[in-house]
């Protein structure tokens, strides 16, 4: 079975993509990466996003309007994935998470927009959405759901493996002979974004290959500030997002500590509070081996000071494991939809601390009739094979 699995996440510049064809043989299923792909989001579409998002005010026109844009350019996209690694039988579609509703340490909503209708009448597919809430129903976090790909992938290996991504918001799977263990570890790139946006520093939005981190220093006033977030001491399983770590949060940092860094100091500081939260992650999770993914790998500043304070640990790309750091989230994705459609839950016991698995998300069917695959009634492990169809 083919399945598109397509995210855009915490970035939220851009839509990833993924055909994975995956076939099962008694509970051992393969997943052999077709096709790959990202497509940013026009320019004002991203814009306009970034305006409603948190802790900007909006309204329900604005939710309702780009529901349907985002909609529309994900069926945009799937069209073309669907065009250059040739038809799917399914699709997964994550959206765009625009607030994810956390009280007390419990996740008790989330809101994932990019109206699937839209793909799935663009497309004729079957499109699994509206994937994280579920999860939320049994007591989950809805995060992270890369919990399950990384459980599938590592489990076996002797002592304790991680597995790491560096998305808008940092989460790691630490596995062991105990368990699976799985949280939000807080800001990645999500705060360094955002000052890149707001003080238009690179039109991409982000600061490449760290060009103006490298040239700054380390405010260590404003770190110490930056670190006494009080959700860096909660206790997993935790979830979180830019509704916590947004541009106010830094201009109230700089406000609290009394300084005015330069623009490459401040981005200097912001990728060292990512590298410290994640090594301190590390280290008190007792992790030996990382595999490392998303965007955050392209950023030479922060892997540089993540192995400085993690000598010990082997910190590897999830490459290596034969997912590019990349794809990762997308062929996420495409794993949770071929779940859903052949019955299997999509969330891995103690990954994101729900009470029970579940079935993920809604299907909304393509253009003709509904038709569902034999359930299978267990997955055990999942093997990634080179790149290429499965013959």
């Amino acid at each position: 079975m083919r399945v598109l699995g397509m995210i855009s996440g915490t970035s939220h510049d851009g839509i990833d993509v993924a055909t994975v064809e995956f076939e099962a043989v008694n509970g051992e299923l393969t997943g052999r990466i077709v096709h790959a792909g990202s497509t940013p989001y026009p320019a004002q579409l991203r814009a306009d996003l970034i305006a409603m998002l948190p802790p900007s005010a909006t309204t329900l026109a604005e939710v309702c309007e780009l529901d349907t844009r985002i909609g529309q350019a994900f069926a945009d996209a799937a069209a073309t994935a669907i065009g250059e690694g040739g038809p799917v039988d399914a699709i997964c579609s994550h959206g765009q998470t625009v607030y994810h509703w956390v009280e007390a340490n419990q996740a008790l909503g989330t809101l994932q927009i990019g109206q699937p209708a839209w793909i799935a009448e663009r497309t004729g597919v079957p499109v699994v959405a509206d994937i994280r809430a579920r999860d939320l129903t049994v007591g989950g976090q809805g995060a992270p759901l890369a919990s399950f790909i990384d459980y599938l992938l590592l489990k076996g290996r002797p002592g304790i493996s991680g597995a790491l991504n560096l998305g808008g918001i940092s989460n790691m799977t630490v596995i062991s002979e105990r368990g699976i263990a799985a949280w939000d570890i807080g800001t990645s790139n999500a705060l360094a974004d955002a000052v890149v946006v707001a003080r238009g520093l690179n039109p991409l939005g982000y600061d490449e290959d760290a060009a103006i981190a490298l040239s700054g220093q380390v405010d260590e006033i404003l770190l110490a500030t930056l670190l006494a977030e009080p959700y860096y001491r909660l206790t997993p399983p935790k979830s979180t997002g830019k509704e916590l770590f947004n541009l106010d949060y830094v201009e109230q940092a700089l406000a609290a500590s009394g300084r005015n860094p330069s623009d490459a100091d401040l981005l200097a500081t912001l990728i060292e509070l990512s590298a410290r939260t994640v090594a301190d992650a590390v280290r008190e999770a007792g992790v030996g081996y990382l595999a490392a993914s998303g965007g955050g790998c392209r950023n030479p500043l922060l892997m540089r000071r993540l192995r400085e304070l993690l000598p010990e640990v082997e910190v590897v790309l999830t490459d290596e494991i034969g997912l590019p750091v990349d794809t990762k989230e997308a062929v996420l994705m495409a794993l949770i939809g071929w779940c859903t459609m052949h019955g299997l839950p999509g969330i891995a016991p103690g990954g994101t601390g729900a009470r029970t698995p579940s079935i993920l998300g809604a299907i909304t069917p393509g253009t003709g009739p509904l038709v569902l695959p034999e359930p299978v009634d267990r997955l055990d492990s999942l093997r990634m094979l080179a790149s290429g169809p499965v013959r």
